[in-house]
């Protein structure tokens, strides 16, 4: 484990790979002693869209990469839906870098230990729109305690990053967990907000589009 006293680098001087390659040897937390992989993130540097989930799962830390188990692929089909192609449109990350013992939700002091490194995702990101997807999520980056069910596909602002807008969503996990499509359900909700998210997406490409136009 760290020292204590163990005074931890400025990560936002250093670079992406640095930070990645540090993460990769954290052991700053107890889930050093289980994990295989770390999971640190996956996609393009900078990006106009990032999608921060829990927690890696067996197959995330098994092949080192976010959201590749059966919900991964829920996400990706999700994403494609609304033509957002992983993994070359969004960058996708996690709150915790490593796997809770038998997939359990990721504790306070471990999404603390971990926030440094997210925090420097998102400055090396720099994303524009950020998705949140599941409650642990949602508490650990806007620090609210509202259930998803009340929130997703609001419009929020990320603390202390007022240029980056935040919808919360479900997790595919839990749309897994809720197959249905009839109006009014989890999976109804999430195609409500995907379109949502490519409307934000599309005027963003638009507003570049001017400005390089002069």
């Amino acid at each position: 484990m760290t020292d204590l006293f163990t005074k931890e680098p400025d990560l936002l001087s250093l670079s992406y790979d640095k930070v990645k390659a540090i993460a990769e040897k954290c052991q700053k937390c107890s889930l050093c002693k289980t994990r295989h992989k770390v999971v640190f993130g996956h996609g393009p540097v900078p990006c106009d869209i990032m999608l921060i989930g829990e927690a890696p799962g067996a197959d995330e830390d098994e092949q080192g990469l976010p959201f590749v188990g059966r919900a991964g692929k829920l996400l990706t089909l999700i994403l494609e839906s609304v033509d957002i192609k992983r993994p070359t449109d969004i960058y996708i990350a996690n709150t915790l870098k490593c796997r809770p013992p038998n997939n359990r939700a990721p504790q306070a002091d471990e999404q603390a230990a971990c926030w440094p490194y997210l925090e420097a995702q998102l400055h090396f990101i720099k994303p524009k729109i950020l998705l949140l997807a599941g409650t642990p999520s949602v508490k650990r980056v806007l620090q609210i305690n509202e259930p998803i069910t009340k929130i997703r596909g609001q419009w929020f602002k990320l603390p202390n990053h007022e240029n980056i807008s935040v919808m919360p969503i479900f997790h595919p996990a839990y749309l897994l967990r809720n197959p249905q499509k009839t109006k009014g359900s989890p999976k109804w909700h999430t195609w409500q907000d995907m379109k949502e998210i490519k409307n934000a997406l599309d005027y963003l490409k638009k507003v570049k589009e001017l400005s390089s136009n002069g």
